[in-house]
């Protein structure tokens, strides 16, 4: 899936011939499907050892909204419907949270103004913050995660459809890392999980 996006908007930036116009003062707005993917390791807090605690993928809708200050530079902010994720040990099922990663990044436009298609990357920082924990394996109580700031980056390319409609297919990446704390049989456990997952987007834009 995660090739099948980029394939798809580099299909359409090769195959699209006309011209694009992201230029300063414009404001871009994106909306499209988001599928977080974690990759994800355990280190220990206390004198238990970690468990090698697992997070699943979700995909919901993405939302971004892009400020150019000049004709190729422009300041991004990422929102998104809440991530819903399964917290595994193994395959058992032992709880459940969800998160918000509000993003806030600057970015570069390559190319002119009015070329076919835009290519940009950026880098900026991250804030996820976790909620709505729910416990799923008998015994476990008390989950909790921490929130987490971090760095991100991304790239993406912008293809024109009309004068201000265009498609984007872009690829996030972030640094996350949160403690997870609860009790398992009665037992306090607290550990370090990082996430630091990718993010696919595909969908359609709007410039103002």
């Amino acid at each position: 899936m995660k090739k099948s996006i980029l394939a798809a908007g580099l299909a359409v930036a090769l195959a699209s011939g006309m011209a694009s116009a992201h230029q300063a003062g414009d404001v871009l707005l994106r909306a499209g499907g988001a599928l977080v993917v974690p990759s994800v390791s355990n280190s220990s807090n206390d004198t238990n050892p970690a468990l090698n605690l697992d997070v699943n993928s979700n995909a919901q809708l993405g939302l971004t909204a892009t400020y150019m200050l000049t004709d190729n530079f422009g300041v991004e902010l990422l929102a998104a419907t809440p991530f819903s994720h399964e917290i595994k040990l193994g395959k058992t099922l032992v709880g459940k949270t969800k998160h918000l990663p509000p993003s806030l990044y600057a970015q570069y436009y390559f190319l002119d103004k009015d070329a076919a298609a835009r290519p940009y990357i950026g880098a900026g920082v991250n804030y996820t913050t976790f909620f709505n924990e729910k416990e799923k394996l008998a015994g476990v109580t008390d989950l909790k995660l921490k929130d987490s700031w971090g760095v991100m980056a991304n790239a993406g390319v912008d293809i024109k459809v009309s004068d201000n409609l265009f498609l984007n297919a872009a690829v996030y990446y972030a640094k996350i890392k949160t403690k997870a704390t609860f009790k398992l049989a009665g037992a306090a456990h607290s550990q370090d999980v990082t996430l630091d997952p990718t993010v696919f987007f595909l969908g359609v834009g709007y410039r103002f």
